[in-house]
């Protein structure tokens, strides 16, 4: 029987697997599991495989996204499009590293 996983990152032969993830877990949830993975027709390690690194991928993506409003976007092209004048320290620091790095 073929299943196919349109989440399935690549084919078990791919790349050589060189690490491991132990969970520990009840027997009741390694039952509950396991018994998932078989109406699936697929082993434990991937069935759960293909449901921990789409939620992983999530994650990482929440994590480094940066969404806004639509008012702070507005308020960050605002200040792309017409910075303030640098002032005080920060405008001498950057006077600074020009002079010692160049332009």
């Amino acid at each position: 029987m073929y299943v196919y996983y349109p989440h399935a990152v690549m084919s078990e032969t791919s790349i050589p697997k060189d690490s491991r993830i132990d969970l520990r877990v009840t027997s009741e949830q390694k039952a509950l599991l396991e018994k998932a993975a078989s109406i699936k027709g697929v082993s434990l390690s991937a069935y759960t495989l293909l449901h921990l690194l789409p939620l992983a991928q999530k994650d990482i993506e929440e994590r480094e996204r940066l969404t806004l409003s639509n008012r702070d976007r507005d308020l960050f092209l605002t200040a792309l499009e017409n910075p303030p004048e640098l002032k005080g320290k920060l405008k001498s620091a950057i006077a600074d590293y020009q002079t010692k790095y160049g332009k």
